[in-house]
């Protein structure tokens, strides 16, 4: 086996692995919005509202802050 044969494998696989990963994270993101833990397609207009004065794009409530290890423990 030469080292183009080898390289041709390693191309294929590594393409099919990335493949596996990218339908993965699309499944993961519409399992998601579908049970309800968040709602992903919102964070497509942050690009449009970001003033200050706009509505936040989901509320943080202080357990979801301490959790994190915000500043509010």
């Amino acid at each position: 086996m030469d080292i183009g044969t080898i390289q041709a494998y390693a191309y294929f696989f590594f393409v099919a692995f990335l493949v596996v990963v990218l339908y993965s994270y699309i499944y993961h993101l519409y399992s998601s919005q579908w049970k309800g833990k968040r709602d992903y397609e919102k964070y497509g207009n942050i690009a449009l509202h970001d003033e200050i004065t706009d509505q936040p794009i989901e509320e943080i409530s202080k357990n979801d802050d301490k959790k994190v290890g915000g500043i509010n423990e």
